[in-house]
């Protein structure tokens, strides 16, 4: 059964940066999409980035929800089995727990971000 792991999360002042990593284990689901989800307190859960499958006859599609193009940047590691979320120039609205998905079908457990000066 595939299980995600998500590490990276912490405590940051406007303007660090944090790298989230999101590590896939057990069976594997055949070349899964990977999305990153983010939820606030008393807010929904909203999509922040998604990435496809890739290897080295294609480049995996790659997908942000505006407010964080530009800052944020989604990548994978097939060796690793691992997906990244390197997140530039963070804001206090990008606080929250970000969770990692595979196809819609499993999640991670969370991790917390926090945003404060």
């Amino acid at each position: 059964q595939l299980q995600l792991v998500e590490s990276g999360g912490g405590s940051v002042e406007p303007g660090e940066s944090l790298r989230l990593s999101c590590v896939m284990s057990g069976l594997a689901l055949d070349k899964p999409t990977i999305g990153w989800f983010r939820q606030a307190p008393g807010k929904e859960r909203e999509g922040v980035s998604c990435i496809t499958h890739s290897d080295g006859a294609s480049f995996g599609g790659i997908a942000y929800t505006d407010s964080v193009k530009g800052r944020f940047t989604i990548s994978r590691d097939n060796a690793k089995n691992t997906v990244y979320l390197q997140m530039n120039n963070l804001k206090p609205e990008d606080a929250a727990v970000y969770t990692c998905n595979a196809n819609g079908l499993v999640w991670g457990q969370g991790i917390q971000v926090t945003v404060s000066s």
